[in-house]
């Protein structure tokens, strides 16, 4: 298997194009058509890990966080980033972040856990803006249905639980074919009229160029007629944090030893109790204190992330509990979420869970 298909795997749930502007996700060290036999799962890249793939035969490292973040004027090995891409390329070990991208889909980052506490109706607490575009395209009736079909393969019409959504209705198109052009209808230098049907659909904008190859290689025209339409509208699967409810609510304490329970060793920090019932629970794993408004506004009774400073303790003002398990506690369940999907993908593929702890962060 090529680094790409590997890549590919991951896309299907979380684009790349789905990071932050901040981050640098994707294939950080190696080629894209690369082979790969063995691939090893880490929170981190470190020193350790990259000793664990030399030690099993690994040639690519899939990582959360990537070991690249900010950029190399100098490759000497004076730290651990320096040391790794070193290192990595010393030994043909393709090195793989995927990170922001998985963040931001409902499925990603945050779903292993808010699976553990059994959250019912999830859904995105803060959906992306613009990451949809409407496709307008002019096809003659007698190819409108290949067209269609064409663009709900590439991956066009999906909203929500609904697949192959679109709209049709019809007109006339008009044109007249100029010297050098060889017509599907119509003669050269007079205008044609044609039965044509309008046919629209949406698709994340991530899948642009691939909608448009599709429907240009079953369309009949020479330069069929289409617009791209960037939208408004959220995308509901799309975007920071997951909002969810318990099946039952339960008292303050017994959810935060719930919480613990999943990272036992660890410390959990939490704001004044309110005296609520958790019912609502809205989370956001790694450093998710920018969603605490976000959190009040869903009227979530708890807010679950990590990184969160002291002065953010006190914005929840009595009306949530925010409980801080920290960002690698808050995370690295997402190991878990790449071995199931490369399993599923591609079942006989030889993949490795690191057994080296990454977390900096300890505890007395």
């Amino acid at each position: 298997m090529k680094i790409f298909e590997l890549i590919q795997a991951f896309e299907t749930i979380a684009p790349l194009s789905l990071q932050e502007d901040y981050d640098n996700s994707g294939l950080l060290v190696g080629n894209l058509q690369d082979e790969v036999t063995k691939v090893l799962l880490a929170f981190e890249i470190t020193d350790a890990v990259l000793d664990e793939a030399l030690q099993h035969h690994c040639d690519a490292i899939i990582s959360h966080h990537p070991i690249v973040f900010k950029g190399l004027k100098k490759i000497n090995g004076k730290n651990l980033p320096e040391r790794a891409v070193i290192r990595a390329i010393q030994n043909g070990i393709a090195l793989i972040a995927l990170h922001t991208n998985m963040d931001n889909v409902l499925d990603g980052t945050n779903s292993i856990l808010a699976q553990k506490l059994g959250l019912k109706n999830l859904q995105v607490m803060q959906p992306l803006n613009q990451s949809l575009q409407k496709l307008v395209v002019f096809v003659p009736q007698s190819h409108s249905e290949l067209v269609q079909k064409a663009a709900f393969e590439a991956g066009a019409g999906h909203i929500g639980n609904y697949d192959q959504c679109g709209f049709t209705t019809s007109g006339t198109g008009s044109f007249r074919a100029l010297e050098g052009a060889e017509p599907f209808v119509g003669s050269l230098n007079h205008i044609h009229l044609e039965p044509e049907i309008r046919f629209e659909t949406l698709f994340p904008s991530f899948l642009s160029q691939s909608v448009i190859s599709a429907i240009k290689k079953v369309h009949p025209y020479e330069e069929p007629a289409f617009d791209l339409i960037a939208l408004q509208n959220k995308n509901e699967k799309w975007g920071a944090g997951i909002l969810g409810e318990l099946e039952h609510e339960m008292n303050e304490l017994d959810f935060l030893h719930l919480l613990k329970s999943f990272n036992a060793g660890s410390n959990l920090r939490y704001s004044p109790l309110t005296g609520q019932k958790i019912k609502r629970v809205a989370l956001c794993g790694g450093s998710g204190a920018f969603l605490i408004q976000k959190a009040l506004q869903l009227k979530a009774h708890v807010f679950i992330t990590g990184d969160v400073k002291y002065h953010d303790f006190f914005e929840p003002d009595g009306k949530m509990l925010i409980a801080d398990i920290g960002h690698y506690e808050s995370e690295h369940f997402i190991l878990q979420l790449f071995i199931a999907l490369l399993k599923e993908k591609f079942p006989t593929f030889a993949v490795r869970n690191s057994e080296v702890n990454t977390n900096p962060v300890n505890y007395l």
